[in-house]
């Protein structure tokens, strides 16, 4: 019954794990460049699933492999996400700057999610220390903790799912025909991205 409470809960951390800050400003800046938000919550949903596979491979290392990893790595790992904040940040700008006058290159309909699956698992990274760290504290045996792991995942990949398609709202067809509106969101999107990727190096380096 001890094992169950926690189990129970994971889900929920995982669904609050998805809202973190500097996980909506990558997801914001990723979906601003749909217009059909069947593709953002795809977005979403490949982003939980990068997440939850890089934090289930470490966990597996650790729980199952018994490899031990110093904290310093996972406070490194912590500015690789700001590093990739700030490239996702300026690259968007990038391409703002230089389509800005031909509105159809600021818009992707394409279905690959490559980008979101790789700022998922990068994110992944960064957080699984604490997680695992989680886990170990509170569940015993290996088998629960690797299937906390997957709960929490099936968790984040719900909660990405509702804030991608919430994201998109503003980047559907209703509002792709103004393009002041577009211009603002993405430029919105694109500087908290460089921004909270500068405190999250900072942080993680010098803090």
């Amino acid at each position: 019954m001890e094992t169950l409470i926690p189990l129970f809960f994971a889900a929920v951390v995982g669904f609050q794990h998805a809202f973190e800050a500097d996980h909506l400003v990558a997801v914001s800046s990723i979906v601003s460049k749909r217009n059909n938000t069947f593709l953002a919550v795809k977005d979403g949903i490949f982003w939980g699933l990068g997440h939850t596979s890089t934090i289930l491979l470490i966990g597996l290392l650790i729980l199952v492999g018994k490899i031990v990893m110093p904290e310093q790595v996972f406070s490194y790992l912590e500015a690789c996400v700001g590093v990739m904040l700030v490239v996702l940040g300026l690259y968007r700008l990038f391409k703002f700057f230089k389509y800005r006058n031909n509105h159809i290159h600021l818009i992707d309909e394409g279905k690959n999610h490559h980008l979101a699956y790789s700022v998922g698992m990068i994110h992944g990274l960064a957080g699984s220390g604490a997680m695992i760290l989680l886990v170990m504290t509170e569940i015993k045996e290996t088998f629960d903790s690797i299937l906390y792991l997957l709960i929490f995942g099936f968790g984040s990949i719900v909660g990405m799912l509702i804030a991608a398609s919430f994201f998109s709202l503003p980047f559907s067809k209703r509002f792709a025909n103004n393009e002041l509106i577009q211009s603002i969101l993405i430029l919105t999107s694109a500087t908290l991205c460089i921004i909270l990727g500068f405190f999250v190096i900072y942080e993680n380096i010098y803090g």
